[in-house]
Formats: structure tokens, C-alpha cells, sequence
């Protein structure tokens, strides 16, 4: 009975998606400028990212503007999909494809802080939207033709939950 209650919290991915954080530790993910994989580790800078219960999460008690990114890069149309838990004083960052969306309330109206967003990364034919809470909140032209998924650490809390990509 105990291994299956485990396995029902293990995070699975939608259908036709794929898991890009598997809510144990931080495999798949490397410290960005460092070549250094985070395979099997549970946090990454002295703590300020941490995999822990399902989730990925910033931690604002460690200082440091600091980023995360995926092993894996995006050369073709995807789309990545996550759930987003903010504080009040969340103003952190993605990196996708040379465009920098920012998680904060003054970028992002919609967001509902202390709740769960979901937020859904779109890239088609060279364009990319983010859409958060089902609403178009930003549409660009991308700047590069691949790239790492990058999670910057700037300010404020953050947690992750459910990140999973679809190509």
C-alpha cells in the first residue's frame, strides 16, 4: 500500500508530453555557465533552487541572481507547460530561444499570487507566445533558432510543479 500511495504522488506528465523536471531532483538540469550537471542533486547554489515534494522551488532566504537550464535543447516547435505557485514578491525569470518573460505582478496581471498559474510556452514557425491563466499575456518573434530552457533566481518565491514539454 505504501509503494503505490508513493507512485500516485511521483508527477506524470499530460498525455503526448514529456517531463522536463521529475519533482525528485534535478536531473535533466545543469547550473547555467557551468557545464556541471545537477543529475541526482536536490539543490543547486547553496540552495536557492531546490527539488523537494513534487516540486521545483526558489528559495528567497538564499541570496543570489542566479539561473537554471534544461540539459535538454529546443530546435523545433514545442510547447512547455508548468504550474507556477508566486509569493508577493515574486520577479523571476524564463529564457527560452532569446526571449526573457518575467514572473513577476507588474509583467504578468493575471497572476494570482499564493495560488497555482498555470502557464503555457507556445513556439510555432518562429513565433512564441506565453499564455498565463488562459490568457495571452506575451507574443514574440524568437531571437535564436535553439536553446535551453533557463529559470532565473532574481527575487522572491517561487515554486514549480508539473514543468513537462510537448514537440
Amino acid at each position: 500500500l505504501l509503494s503505490a500511495f508513493a507512485f500516485a504522488d511521483e508527477p506524470k506528465a499530460d498525455p503526448g508530453f514529456t517531463l522536463l523536471f521529475n519533482g525528485k531532483d534535478l536531473a535533466g538540469w545543469k547550473q547555467k555557465g557551468g557545464k556541471e550537471s545537477l543529475e541526482g542533486k536536490t539543490e543547486a547554489f547553496s540552495g536557492r533552487f531546490k527539488a523537494k515534494d513534487g516540486e521545483l522551488m526558489i528559495d528567497p532566504a538564499v541570496k543570489g541572481d542566479v539561473r537554471i537550464e534544461s540539459e535538454k535543447v529546443f530546435a523545433k516547435d514545442f510547447v512547455i507547460a508548468f504550474e507556477f505557485h508566486p509569493d508577493a514578491k515574486c520577479n523571476n525569470d524564463l529564457f527560452i530561444r532569446g526571449q526573457k518573460f518575467d514572473l513577476s505582478k507588474a509583467n504578468v496581471k493575471n497572476m494570482k499570487e499564493g495560488e497555482w498559474n498555470p502557464i503555457e510556452i507556445t513556439m510555432k514557425d518562429g513565433k512564441i507566445e506565453f499564455k498565463v491563466n488562459g490568457e495571452s499575456v506575451r507574443t514574440a518573434t524568437t531571437k535564436s533558432e535553439k536553446s535551453a530552457l533557463e529559470i532565473r533566481a532574481e527575487f522572491g518565491a517561487i515554486r514549480i510543479r508539473k514543468l513537462q514539454v510537448k514537440e
